[in-house]
């Protein structure tokens, strides 16, 4: 069956493919795979920066049998008995080859005492097992696996221009006709994480041509990137007001705003004096969230400063 969704179809298979941001890391990874041999893994790093893609990538190079491959995402399945019984079932049975890989995605969000139990596992049956575990925010993962049992590798975001390359590469290969200025704005709104970008292209050019943000919804991705549009285009009032929208949609992405408004500097300053005090309103807007109490009066705070 043909693959229609562009995140899945353009997602790199091989170790040439895939795109490493650190040139030790390269080496390393190629080292694992020459050796046909992993030690349990923590992949952190932002969202849609390709941890999942890397750790697929690795488990087909070393040419694991898919029965001896389990994948369970830990935002959705959390508990101590999702260890206890799902995935201690699996690797307590003997591989088909070398040994089972158990995938652990967003492991950030497993339990403390699923945590616990995850540890027992990886030393119990660390000659047939190994663990990969993925997570956005490593110091949500117990010392017990990030530093004893887990080798760590932060999967850093690419540059932004790096990124604008890679979707405007994936537009060319579907053949969509567009304007540099309209990829930025998406760009803008979903950095640095490419599955959002790409998702979001693929809506908005079913046409053939990728057409400019328009504010007719009201979903997560889109409200940020319309953001950026309104910035962009000058409309500071309303920029400011789709964020505070934002906000009372998504309370608990306060951060993510703030992260937005950081990775989106050059919609405060042109120059580099600017973009510096711009960093320093953002931090001081982000210290201040506890302070304040109300977060959209933080944040209304923030955006004031820094567009006028």
């Amino acid at each position: 069956m043909k693959n229609n969704m562009w995140v899945e179809k353009h997602r790199p298979n091989s170790i040439d493919g895939y795109v490493f941001v650190d040139q030790r890391q390269k080496e390393q990874v190629e080292s694992w795979i020459k050796q046909g041999e992993i030690p349990h893994l923590l992949l952190s790093g932002e969202p849609g920066t390709g941890k999942t893609t890397l750790a697929k990538v690795l488990i087909k190079e070393l040419g694991i049998d898919e029965y001896d491959v389990m994948e369970i995402n830990a935002s959705r399945e959390n508990s101590v008995d999702t260890v206890r019984d799902k995935i201690n079932g699996f690797v307590q049975t003997m591989p088909f080859g070398r040994f089972k890989i158990v995938l652990l995605d967003e492991a950030d969000y497993l339990s403390p005492a699923g945590q616990a139990a995850l540890r027992n596992d990886m030393e119990a049956y660390s000659m047939t097992a190994r663990f990969i575990l993925t997570c956005n925010y490593e110091h949500r993962v117990i010392p017990a696996l990030r530093e004893s049992r887990c080798h760590k590798l932060h999967i850093a975001k690419p540059d932004k221009t790096e990124f604008t390359a890679r979707a405007a590469t994936v537009l060319v290969s579907e053949n969509i006709d567009f304007e540099l200025d309209v990829l930025d704005t998406y760009v803008g709104g979903s950095y640095p994480d490419l599955r959002k970008c790409l998702n979001q292209l693929q809506v908005n050019s079913s046409t053939g041509t990728l057409i400019a943000p328009a504010n007719q919804t009201s979903s997560e991705h889109d409200l940020l990137i319309e953001a950026t549009q309104l910035f962009k285009n000058g409309k500071v009032l309303d920029g400011r007001q789709q964020l505070l929208q934002y906000l009372s949609l998504y309370p608990s992405r306060i951060e993510d705003v703030y992260k937005w408004m950081y990775n989106n500097l050059a919609l405060w300053g042109s120059t580099q004096e600017q973009k510096d005090a711009s960093i320093i309103t953002i931090r001081n807007g982000l210290a201040n969230l506890s302070l304040v109490g109300i977060p959209e009066i933080s944040l209304a705070a923030t955006l004031i400063e820094l567009t006028t």
